[in-house]
């Protein structure tokens, strides 16, 4: 993996000590503190996640932000959809996010959220970017102040409680047993919270939010064993992974088997769709069980070029009544247009008690498809791949929205540059295992020639 800052509309990120320094987030920061300032705004929220490097990048982040005459609310420790709504509660002018999400241990980022508590539009990154390239803005004459917030984990416990969308009391009377895993992320200052609130038993690991992460931290498959022998061993209902900054969700059935955390927004969306209608918006590389959840309910889905910005700007286009994204990410407009994992959790648990199924009966009665996932290094132009791609399949619908995906009517390929690593990557979907990877390894061999 490259060494190189990643400058996104996710926001920047990179490898601490290397591409991401103290020197490097001073400069965006002071660059996001002018561009508040350009907007006449003069406040900006501040949080980070559990990483051992936050509390360095939170001094630096809170004081370039000052120097510039931007006010801090400071909300210290807490997940990134906790800070999103901590930014719409004050009416703040923006929001810093220190947080790498599902990247290793060795890496951090800033992310930055507008006014709206959304992350960045592409154009407003854009002119963030000129800022951060320019010379520094002169120091205020008077710079900005700096308080703490406290409360807005319970502000945020509270919202998702109050959602009509999920049935607080018949989850209740359920007394689900949960097997929780944080990985040592900031999911343990508000998930075992919220499952408390829910009158589940909850039988937790890695809850404490030190950084100290004991696996790859992002809540795929593969890195989930050990919350599937905690979900065999507690004799659980289910099993929940969170990732680091808890706005992604993924789901172990009641034998300790995890069903890929596509699943999550299928759940979610039937739960929402059981209850209202409306269009369900997700991304070019989520899984047909998606569209599958809202046929069932006559709902259409739309979907947007990866990532949470693209999700919520298509959300608000359309006024979809539930969205998000394939990777466990769960975005409901009744509370915010940001991945929730606790609104997640809600509407799985409450889709469990509404139905009386278990997991892994949810996922028996629809459709089961195989995705296939592969990494290789990011090259130069991609279009000449896309192109000669586009011609082998040329009986498959075309979509160039973000890289390109091509669909048929059970199976797809999406072969894209990652917004958040230095790499291009190369997912396929269909009815069996052997099939998605035929489409990958099509797309590998004209990456390598």
């Amino acid at each position: 993996m490259s060494d190189a800052l990643i400058v996104s509309v996710s926001g920047v990120r990179g490898i601490v000590g290397t591409s991401l320094t103290p020197e490097v987030a001073e400069r965006y920061a002071t660059a996001f503190g002018a561009l508040i300032r350009e907007s006449g705004g003069r406040t900006a929220v501040l949080a980070r996640d559990a990483r051992a490097s936050g509390p360095m990048f939170a001094d630096v982040v809170g004081s370039a932000l000052q120097s510039v005459g931007v006010s801090v609310i400071d909300c210290g420790l807490i997940p990134t959809p906790t800070a999103q709504l901590a930014v719409e509660h004050h009416g703040a002018a923006g929001g810093i996010v220190i947080t790498a999400s599902h990247n290793p241990v060795e890496w951090n980022a800033l992310k930055f959220v507008g006014p709206d508590g959304l992350f960045l539009s592409r154009k407003t990154a854009g002119r963030l970017f000129e800022l951060a390239a320019n010379p520094a803005p002169e120091t205020a004459a008077f710079p900005g102040d700096a308080v703490e917030d406290e409360a807005a984990v319970e502000r945020h416990l509270d919202a998702v409680m109050g959602l009509d969308l999920i049935d607080v009391t018949a989850i209740r009377r359920r007394r689900f047993t949960v097997a929780l895993d944080c990985v040592r992320g900031a999911g343990g200052n508000i998930m075992p919270q919220l499952l408390d609130r829910l009158a589940c038993r909850t039988m937790g690991m890695d809850l404490e939010p030190d950084g100290m992460f004991p696996r790859l931290p992002e809540p795929v498959p593969e890195n989930l064993s050990g919350l599937g022998e905690l979900v065999r061993r507690a004799e659980a209902d289910v099993g929940i992974a969170v990732d680091p900054d808890v706005d992604r969700l993924a789901v172990v059935d009641e034998t300790g088997t995890p069903i890929g955390e596509d699943y999550t927004l299928a759940f979610a969306v039937r739960e929402v769709l059981a209850r209202r209608t409306g269009v369900v918006v997700t991304n070019l590389s989520t899984s047909l069980v998606v569209e599958d959840a809202a046929r069932d309910y006559g709902a259409v889905v739309r979907r947007a070029p990866v990532g949470e910005a693209n999700v919520a700007a298509l959300m608000q286009q359309v006024g979809a009544v539930i969205g998000g994204e394939g990777n466990g990410g769960v975005m409901l407009p009744d509370l915010h247009l940001g991945r929730d994992a606790p609104v997640a959790a809600g509407l799985v648990l409450s889709l469990m008690a509404r139905t009386g199924r278990s997991v892994a009966e949810l996922v028996r009665a629809a459709p089961r498809y195989a995705i296939v996932k592969a990494k290789v290094g990011r090259q130069g132009s991609m279009e000449g791949i896309y192109q000669s791609l586009q011609q082998r399949f040329s009986d498959a619908t075309v979509d160039r929205q973000d890289g390109l995906r091509l669909a048929w009517g059970d199976s797809w390929l999406h072969v894209r540059p990652s917004g958040t690593e230095p790499i291009v990557r190369l997912i396929a979907e269909a009815p069996t295992s052997e099939a998605a990877d035929t489409l990958v390894s099509a797309a590998k061999e004209y990456m390598s020639s």
